[in-house]
């Protein structure tokens, strides 16, 4: 199988589950400036999305969620299960576009536990947060690790 010209494979992909598959992906890209990899559907002739999207190098999988392949989203459990982190030079350019662009602020940017950090919901029900590391990430060892 040829990679050549493919798009580099993080180990780690979250897979984001949602009613109305094709208005996340155009959510995600006027929000956060998503590029879209893959797409399956979301046509006309077939609705259902599976899209990876890329935000800079991380990648994630948006889907119509499939209750009968125990894939449910938020909207039909009554909440996430997992945030998102998006980590940004501008937090506060990023969380007022995504704003704009349909999502519900929850706390604005502020500093938090070493982060220039904000959050918001998105209009599928994921929470989001929007920030960056203020200074060197790791911090400094004043919490000892275990394991």
């Amino acid at each position: 199988m040829s990679t050549e010209g493919a798009m580099p494979q993080s180990t780690a992909q979250p897979q984001l589950s949602v009613r109305n598959g094709r208005a996340a992906v155009d959510f995600y890209k006027a929000a956060f400036g998503a590029v879209e990899v893959y797409r399956f559907g979301g046509s006309d002739d077939l609705e259902e999305v599976v899209a990876q999207l890329a935000v800079g190098d991380s990648l994630f999988w948006v889907e119509d969620e499939s209750p009968p392949a125990g894939n449910f989203s938020p909207e039909t459990v009554g909440g996430s299960t997992v945030r998102m982190l998006l980590i940004v030079d501008d937090p506060k350019s990023v969380l007022d576009r995504a704003v704009v662009a349909g999502a519900s602020e929850v706390n604005p940017v502020g500093e938090e536990h070493g982060w220039q950090l904000g959050r918001i919901d998105d209009p599928f029900g994921h929470r989001w947060e929007i920030g960056r590391p203020i200074s060197g990430w790791p911090p400094p060892d004043d919490h000892p690790r275990t394991g």
